[in-house]
């Protein structure tokens, strides 16, 4: 009987089970939000398969996190609804924390990303 495998153990491992397109924008967003936040902590999490980003991994610095899923990227930010969201770019109904879809790395260079990568930096 064999064990059971083991989920992605890297960012990159949980990447290449995705489609090229996610993986272009995932990558690009993780280098959006790091030039936002050159100084950024950031730590892969292989339970929910996810990349945390933050001033630190404590969970009251945690800002970020890149969610792959079949078609698109989620751009999960901590503050999400508290946000300025005039055209409704940022989803959710979650008391704190919405989301972003990203679904191609030319959407994740669209203006109103960094935008609300900004957005959220200022609020904390």
């Amino acid at each position: 009987m064999s064990e059971p495998r083991a989920g992605p153990q890297s960012w990159d491992e949980l990447l290449t089970g995705h489609t090229p397109e996610v993986q272009a924008a995932a990558r690009a967003l993780e280098a959006l939000v790091r030039s936002e936040l050159p100084d950024a902590a950031i730590q892969f999490d292989p339970g929910n398969r996810l990349l945390a980003i933050g001033r630190s991994m404590h969970m009251r610095d945690l800002l970020f996190a890149l969610i792959p899923h079949a078609g698109w990227v989620n751009l999960q930010l901590a503050d999400g609804a508290l946000l300025p969201n005039p055209d409704g770019l940022i989803e959710g109904t979650g008391k704190r924390i919405r989301h972003v879809k990203v679904r191609s790395m030319s959407a994740s260079a669209e203006p109103r990303i960094r935008e609300v990568v900004r957005a959220q930096l200022e609020q904390r």
